[in-house]
């Protein structure tokens, strides 16, 4: 009897209220058996008791202490103190009797034998960022930082990044990190020094895998050196279920917030280049990660944990369109993204090549709500223009505040149709 759940159910029979009664049995038989061993458990300690006076008794007896002999039945006494005995015997075996025909289960076959509660003095302390990804667990993060570039193979020198002047060349979208150019310091001779020698360290057996939380110190033009080659692999996995089992293994890299970004800004270049149904994909993929993300942080656990539960909630109906439906609105806010970033690119490249917007054909300067840029920047209010030429924000601000709320609400609504102004 080690389990209640068995397949010996009649099909006209419930299921679950055959296991119910089953256990309802078994319990009620061992509260049974149980009272049973209490109450012979009793009845011998109380015979014990009376044993050992019979002994004590028959003992004066025989020792010659007749000062109550005429009170004392010498024959009934031993009578009395095997008849105890014979009942103790009786009884000791029927409590082996129950021992030897235990039937073990779950309940029973296991005993708690130490039991302690250790508190975490770190568990009240936040370990997420604002967007759901873990932090590393170290108090220094310069060492931790220090640490990553010392385990780096090699340093790979940034090359400055370049910009196509026509129009149709495919556009790079890259983040503030990662088109800072490095520094190079000037080298200084050093006097020559006789290298004194030095024993050879011991080597050191390297970890398996990546160090998760030298990971997470790098920066994104770190992160994007050192991992590129496995984010572009996970933005060509379609299947779910290669998905998850792609974050399981490599979820050390994929569960960080450069990850993350990283996605967001391929998706975005995807789409300014022009291919929609690979930028829908590497989409997708982001919304994984970021889901998963969002999940831990509800949970207070690491993403890590929380991969397998995401991904069996995907498999009913109601999670999936809702994830889906998400995704939806995701790709729409890229793609008028898009269209607005492709825009500035254009007008940056136009103010470097010393071209006017009036030399760009009207259908090709559209803002997002059908807007021409040029048209409504010649009838917006002299203090807004030159706010817009100086790119001051504050001026534009206050030449706003300086309006009637109606007048710089339709004045704002125009800037942001026409893609002078982004919500975003």
């Amino acid at each position: 009897e080690l389990s209640d759940d068995e397949d010996d159910v009649h099909p006209n029979i419930d299921k679950e209220s055959w296991f119910r009664m089953k256990h309802r049995s078994r319990v009620e038989r061992e509260e049974k058996e149980e009272d049973d061993k209490s109450k012979i458990q009793k009845e011998m300690k109380n015979a014990d008791l009376r044993i050992r006076e019979l002994t004590k008794t028959l003992q004066d007896l025989n020792a010659g202490d007749d000062s109550d002999d005429e009170l004392e039945d010498q024959d009934g006494l031993d009578a009395e103190l095997k008849a105890l005995e014979k009942e103790n015997r009786a009884r000791q075996d029927k409590l082996n009797e129950y021992e030897r025909n235990k039937k073990w289960n779950v309940d029973n076959m296991c005993r708690v034998v130490e039991e302690r509660t250790i508190v975490n003095p770190k568990a009240a302390q936040d370990k997420f960022s604002e967007s759901g990804y873990a932090l590393p667990d170290d108090e220094d993060a310069t060492a931790k930082k220090a640490k990553a570039k010392a385990t780096k193979e090699a340093v790979v020198p940034e090359k400055p990044a370049t910009m196509e002047k026509e129009a149709a060349a495919p556009v790079k979208v890259e983040s503030a990190e990662r088109a800072t150019k490095a520094e190079s310091k000037p080298a200084t001779a050093a006097p020559p020094t006789v290298p004194k020698p030095n024993p050879a360290p011991a080597p050191v057996k390297p970890k398996a895998g990546p160090d998760h939380e030298a990971i997470s110190m790098l920066s994104y033009h770190e992160f994007t050196e050192d991992y590129a080659d496995t984010m572009e692999k996970f933005m060509k996995v379609s299947s779910l279920d290669k998905s998850r089992e792609f974050l399981i293994l490599h979820g050390d890299i994929m569960l960080q917030e450069n990850a993350s970004n990283y996605l967001l800004l391929a998706s975005l270049e995807d789409e300014m280049n022009g291919f929609r149904d690979k930028m829908r994909l590497t989409a997708r993929q982001s919304q994984l990660i970021s889901n998963i993300a969002e999940l831990a942080k509800t949970m207070k656990t690491h993403p890590g944990n929380v991969i397998n539960p995401f991904f069996k909630r995907l498999e009913e109906k109601e999670h999936f369109d809702g994830f889906m439906q998400g995704l939806e609105i995701f790709v729409q806010n890229l793609i008028k993204r898009a269209v607005v970033k492709r825009k500035e690119i254009d007008e940056e490249r136009a103010r470097e090549e010393g071209v006017d917007l009036d030399d760009i054909p009207t259908e090709e300067r559209l803002g997002p709500g059908g807007l021409d840029p040029v048209e409504v920047f010649d009838t917006l209010p002299a203090s807004m223009q030159d706010a817009f030429e100086s790119r001051n924000t504050d001026l534009l601000k206050k030449a706003l505040m300086e309006m009637a709320p109606e007048e710089a609400e339709l004045h704002l609504k125009r800037c942001v149709d026409s893609g002078l102004w982004n919500e975003g």
